[in-house]
């Protein structure tokens, strides 16, 4: 059985680079191709899909979020990274990794069955 885990600060400062680790067991993010995705929830709004990697290390992004956006992998410890830059306290939100989304949009947590935990990320002027 799959499992995430995200992790890194749950505190940000504006302007700077928000970074967040996935780590993967039960499965190989190199050998598994599916979309290892990352998700975010704002307070009081649906969950919000940001981009994804896959098991060739190909990406796609929001076209929203795409000007600050980067996710790149690192296969010998199994862990996808979310960066995300310039960060304003509009990107305060629940963070999620997950396993199989990809659509640009909101998405719904019952779109699938793998899901890390989600990591609050605050932002702060």
């Amino acid at each position: 059985q799959v499992q995430l885990q995200e992790s890194g600060p749950g505190l940000v400062m504006s302007s700077q680079t928000l970074s967040l680790t996935c780590s993967v067991s039960g499965g190989s993010i190199r050998t598994s191709c599916y979309y290892w995705s990352w998700i975010r929830q704002p307070p009081g709004k649906g969950l919000e899909w940001i981009g994804y990697t896959d098991c060739n290390g190909y990406t796609e992004y929001s076209p929203a979020l795409k000007s600050r956006t980067s996710i790149s992998r690192d296969t010998s410890k199994n862990q996808f990274t979310l960066q995300l830059s310039s960060v304003t306290p509009e990107d305060t939100a629940v963070y999620y990794c997950n396993r199989d989304l990809f659509e640009v949009g909101w998405v719904k947590r019952s779109d699938s069955d793998y899901w890390g935990q989600g990591t609050q990320v605050t932002v702060v002027s």
